[in-house]
């Protein structure tokens, strides 16, 4: 007979985040998803800890397809947050405990289940709401303060007078998490964007900053490599090979002086 007891080992869950789930639309995969990650994290006293799909899926019992898929729908939702690569190449988890984050929206391909028989399936727009103090908001707050700098002195204000920070901060969550780019070498891109003279008036928004990342990167990296000096030659280095030319037997008028 089965005799748990909490002195055996326990997770500890605010009751708010209970209540918060009970009321959260999520399939069964999704819910036990949930359920591992604080066991692994909140169960060992720890806010993440880096679990593959594989680790996963063994505890969930299920294939590793199906658990990649529903977490990416967690992720997506951002009740699941990526905070790092782990040592071990696998994604460090994080359950979001701020519920207001939290998206009811549905991956694409995916719709809520219906709730009564002969009706159609109920879908949400709802996106999430980035607080203040959110990383990703103050990452929008902070690109959009330096091209709006650009945009002044373009004449081009009009086009960063009206940004939604809300939108902003979303694609940046999905530079970071979703296209796994490192917080650091986002903010250097951002400030060397705003100073080069091509792409300071092409790159004003957040969503064109993400499109292009990969390119921008590359040519940030190009221009910040030192250039090699060029080594310029010694004419007293063929002058030594001239008398070695004619030491050697060697013909005069048949030397090479710009070989």
């Amino acid at each position: 007979m089965a005799n748990p007891q909490l002195h055996n080992g326990h997770t500890r869950i605010a009751n708010e985040i209970l209540d918060q789930i009970i009321k959260t639309n999520l399939n069964g995969t999704q819910f036990r998803l949930v359920m591992a990650i604080w066991r692994y994290t909140y169960g060992f006293q720890r806010k993440f800890n880096e679990m593959s799909v594989s680790f996963l899926a063994e505890k969930l019992n299920t294939s590793r397809s199906h658990v990649d898929r529903e977490l990416k729908a967690l992720i997506e939702r951002r009740i699941i947050t990526v905070v790092e690569m782990g040592q071990k190449g696998a994604r460090v988890l994080q359950f979001n405990k701020n519920h207001k984050e939290w998206s009811d929206k549905e991956p694409e391909g995916k719709s809520v289940p219906l709730t009564l028989k002969n009706k159609k399936p109920v879908k949400t727009n709802k996106k999430p709401k980035y607080s203040e103090d959110n990383t990703y908001y103050k990452m929008a707050i902070y690109f959009h303060g330096l091209v709006e700098k650009v945009g002044q002195e373009a004449g081009l204000s009009h086009l960063t007078k009206k940004a939604n920070m809300q939108t902003w901060a979303d694609d940046f969550r999905k530079l970071i998490e979703l296209d796994k780019v490192d917080k650091r070498l986002a903010k250097k891109v951002m400030d060397w964007v705003v100073q080069d003279d091509f792409w300071k008036t092409n790159i004003l928004s957040a969503s064109k900053l993400r499109k292009q990342f990969p390119q921008l990167a590359i040519k940030m990296n190009a221009q910040r490599q030192p250039q090699q000096p060029k080594i310029q030659s010694d004419h007293r280095d063929k002058e030594i090979e001239f008398q070695q030319w004619i030491q050697g037997g060697g013909d005069p008028d048949e030397f090479n002086w710009n070989g």
